[in-house]
């Protein structure tokens, strides 16, 4: 089977190496935009909440971002599809560009969130059409080293956005952590705008946009995302609001399913999931996201409080995987290319597991070199098996169907993540009240422990609870291993390109 990609013709033929290159740098630029979002603004929440009050909702900072972005992605990912990837990307930038000016205008935290997810409505074109205008520009057995470019920008951001974000919130203002974006984004879209052109495509009947499906998916994912952000945070899993919003979100799913079917250019198109490649890819993607959160979320509590480190100390255990990771994304093209997409993905997401599965086993209080050694590996293990899904599954479709399935991908790992905070919160604050007898959960305890009065039995109930957490995203590790053992083909079905 055959396909020309437009984009790649553009890019051979029109644009040549150096005007592809300004249309790379312009790529880096905007996903450094994505990455350094959340680490950027973490930092500064203490500066943010004393200018602003509103400490309780300051989490809706992250998690309004979030949601935006999250719930965007199939939109954005269809109409890069339809219309293509320019425009998208250009509509993407401006609404982060002014959603960060607006951010740094803000009077209250109500009016702080609602720009953050302004923001989030453009940082979901970022990512997704990043994605996809990579595997646009750059032809099968290149597109490992774009990838790796982006996965460098990533790993950079999570190291210096902190250390950014803090130097600006100290002898600055918070404001600028959001300034700061606009000379970076003025840059990515002045490229984006000068130098990527896309050719003609064919004449076609014009496009038919489901406005209608996308508001149904932006709904659904709106409800479903806040029960789960919210709940055990803001209110009880059973309680009222949480039932009335997992009730409201499962009426709007059959909501999106009865437009979607009825669609003649649906948002959200039935082949994403009958396409066995896709389904296995979307499915780890979710598990991947799931399994993070353990890392993210929680490793930092534990360094500082089960291993007494300093909060730089704490934040260094948990970037090193930032540092492999990149490295062996790059590298794993040399594996691929022996053994397939799918074996390399199951060779890197078992040994993730493995890895996962050794932390609940580490000595307590332990060495922080320990933790270090294991996230090291960890990284190099995820590398092996992200890069080779996404570059595999974007080499079966063509040009028409890559935004498309670039978003699904995305879309479920960003719903992984969501998943997994909710659920390793519960499983974390379970093991918490069983140990201290109801005492109070992660949140208050780690409060405690920052006060110095948190006696030596918390800490190895939050050893306990955190190797809880671990054992768990073992668990996602070997589902995702399943997941390809028995619905990835062999083979990726890939489409050869001229």
């Amino acid at each position: 089977m055959g396909s020309t990609t437009p984009a790649i013709r553009a890019a051979g033929r029109d644009t040549g190496t150096g005007r592809r290159g300004a249309v790379v740098a312009a790529l880096m630029l905007s996903m450094a935009l994505a990455a350094l979002d959340s680490t950027i603004v973490s930092t500064a929440v203490p500066q943010i909440v004393a200018d602003l009050d509103g400490f309780s909702v300051f989490s809706w900072l992250f998690s309004g971002y979030l949601l935006a972005v999250t719930v965007t992605l199939p939109v954005y990912g269809k109409l890069s599809d339809t219309f293509g990837r320019k425009p998208v990307l250009v509509v993407g930038a401006a609404l982060f560009l002014l959603g960060s000016l607006l951010c740094a205008l803000a009077w209250n935290m109500g009016a702080l969130i609602a720009f953050r997810i302004v923001q989030g409505l453009g940082g979901g074109a970022l990512q997704g059409t990043v994605q996809t205008l990579a595997a646009d520009l750059y032809p099968l057995e290149e597109r490992p080293k774009i990838q790796s470019k982006l996965s460098t920008v990533w790993a950079v951001s999570a190291v210096a956005g902190p250390g950014i974000g803090g130097v600006l919130a100290a002898y600055a203002d918070w404001r600028w952590i959001f300034l700061v974006n606009l000379p970076i984004g003025t840059a990515a879209l002045w490229l984006i705008v000068r130098h990527l052109h896309e050719p003609e495509r064919a004449p076609r009947t014009p496009p038919r946009v489901d406005w209608t499906g996308a508001l149904a998916v932006f709904a659904c994912g709106g409800v479903l995302l806040t029960a789960l952000v919210q709940g055990g945070v803001a209110w009880a899993w059973w309680s009222a609001p949480s039932c009335a919003l997992f009730a409201a979100g499962l009426a709007l799913v059959a909501l999106v399913v009865w437009i979607e079917r009825r669609a003649a250019e649906p948002i959200i198109p039935g082949w994403v999931w009958r396409r066995r490649t896709i389904a296995a890819v979307n499915l780890a993607s979710g598990a991947l996201g799931l399994l993070m959160v353990a890392p993210t979320v929680f490793l930092p509590t534990y360094a500082q409080s089960v291993l007494g480190l300093a909060p730089v100390a704490a934040g260094f255990v948990l970037s090193v995987w930032t540092l492999t990771w990149p490295v062996a994304a790059a590298l794993s093209q040399h594996v691929y290319r022996r053994i397939g997409f799918r074996n390399t993905a199951m060779l890197g997401i078992g040994a993730a597991a493995l890895i996962l599965l050794a932390f609940p086993f580490l000595p307590y209080p332990g060495s922080a070199w320990q933790p270090t050694l294991l996230m090291t590996l960890l990284g190099a293990a995820l590398g092996l098996f992200q890069l080779p899904l996404i570059v595999g599954v974007q080499s079966t479709v063509g040009w028409a169907e890559r935004g498309t399935t670039t978003a699904s991908v995305l879309f479920c790992r960003q719903t992984g993540q969501t998943i997994g905070a909710a659920a390793f919160g519960a499983v974390a604050n379970g093991v918490l009240s069983a140990r201290l007898g109801g005492a109070g959960d992660l949140d208050s305890v780690t409060r405690a422990l920052a006060a110095g009065t948190t006696p030596e039995a918390t800490r190895r109930a939050i050893a306990d609870a955190v190797h809880a957490v671990y054992l768990g995203a073992a668990g996602a590790a070997a589902l995702a291993f399943v997941v390809l053992l028995v619905l990835a083909p062999r083979r990726f079905p890939v489409l050869t390109e001229r």
